[in-house]
């Protein structure tokens, strides 16, 4: 790998033990994934923020960098953590697990990383602009930010991309180049509903069906931002598609794609089917979470709106929805309605959180929760749209 002079003397220690550390682990990667330089990064987000998902081991490794004097280069947001930092009492949270929590939240902030915990970044102030090289590891939003906002980054892991964000730079590889960029598959969408979660149904089709690689959607019109985040997040979890196009629609794709010579895949009712009997191995529920990704301000009110002057009769169910501090703070009179059903949980949600304690059957909207509450969480599932969901607690 060819390094700057700049950049090698952060490798030699010369801005202090933080920054060599992080340029360490970048370069590091780089030469496993075959990258000949690196490439300034406008904006990190970050995963590994749950104390449930990083442990005592995590811990100690912020702790470390902190210390070092560590500091980002560039915007930096975080991933949604274990709780709700003001109410995470009405999770069945423990103080030590709070305690802890906490402090991992305090030691990216000392770092100068942006205290808001959320898997929507860019419906915040960490907006991707298209042709941005940026360093984001949540599978969703990155997924967001290559496909929907044209901007580039790969698939990085949690230490991967806090490092990028110390030293303002990532490995110049995979994603970030044009040659990675181009459609790998044709994917044929067929009696297609539309709604959003019938997005979440075709991502997850598509993951089980590719795998990886890059798709390119022939079907689909038009589509809106929480379309967007569904379909992202369904592939990257039944999958581990980072990027997809969308014929006339997507920005990659309006500038024109060549997708000759390329393997077909069909898409309708059946496989759809398919995907949908996979998510579902519960018959009744003890929690319904929503907001995997985190919930839109048009998915709050939609969901305020179904719920208008309508009583909560099933006490035995809990309901939880889980959507970014700001979108919470913007929808004051939809949380008022969702508050009379179930918490309005702000920067977490319930695949990292410890809800294994508590629960053992969880009815949810996401594919994306479909796929991660089984083996994270130690859940059976109920899948199902929101209005089918919002019946078991009426």
């Amino acid at each position: 790998m060819i390094l700057t002079d700049e950049e090698q003397a952060v490798l030699d220690g010369e801005k202090g033990a933080g920054f060599q550390k992080a340029m360490e682990l970048v370069v590091a990667l780089g030469k496993v994934y075959g990258a000949e330089s690196l490439v300034d990064i406008a904006s990190a987000h970050l995963s590994g923020a749950s104390y449930k998902t990083i442990g005592d081991g995590g811990l100690k490794y912020l702790s470390d960098l902190a210390a070092g004097g560590a500091k980002v280069s560039v915007p930096s947001t975080l991933n949604p953590v274990g709780m709700d930092r003001g109410r995470w009492k009405e999770m069945h949270i423990s103080p030590e697990f709070a305690e802890k929590q906490l402090e991992i939240i305090d030691l990216y902030g000392k770092m100068g990383i942006r205290k808001t915990c959320s898997c929507t970044p860019y419906l915040g102030d960490n907006v991707p602009k298209k042709g941005q090289h940026i360093a984001w590891a949540e599978s969703s939003a990155l997924s967001v930010a290559n496909s929907y906002f044209g901007a580039r980054t790969n698939r990085e892991g949690g230490p991967g991309a806090l490092a990028a964000a110390i030293i303002g730079k990532t490995a110049n590889y995979g994603l970030h180049l044009d040659a990675n960029r181009r459609p790998t598959k044709v994917i044929d969408v067929s009696d297609f509903g539309g709604s959003v979660f019938d997005y979440s149904l075709l991502g997850q089709a598509v993951g089980m069906e590719m795998g990886r690689g890059v798709p390119y959607f022939r079907g689909l019109r038009d589509i809106a931002i929480e379309d967007a985040k569904t379909l992202s997040a369904a592939m990257a979890a039944a999958g581990s598609v980072a990027l997809w196009h969308v014929e006339g629609c997507t920005p990659e794709a309006k500038d024109g794609l060549d997708i000759s010579g390329l393997e077909h895949i069909s898409i309708g009712k059946e496989e759809m089917k398919a995907a949908y009997d996979k998510l579902n191995t519960a018959d009744d529920v003890q929690l319904i979470a929503l907001g995997c990704p985190h919930l839109s301000p048009k998915e709050m009110h939609d969901i305020a709106s179904m719920l208008k002057g309508k009583k909560k009769r099933n006490r035995d169910t809990e309901i939880w929805f889980c959507t970014s501090e700001s979108v919470r703070e913007q929808c004051t009179e939809d949380v008022k309605i969702m508050e009379e059903f179930g918490p309005v949980l702000a920067d977490t949600c319930m695949v990292v959180a410890p809800i294994e304690g508590t629960f053992r059957r969880t009815a949810t909207n996401s594919a994306k929760a479909g796929n991660y509450l089984p083996t994270l969480c130690s859940q059976k599932v109920m899948f199902a749209d929101i209005p089918d969901l919002l019946k078991v607690i009426e």
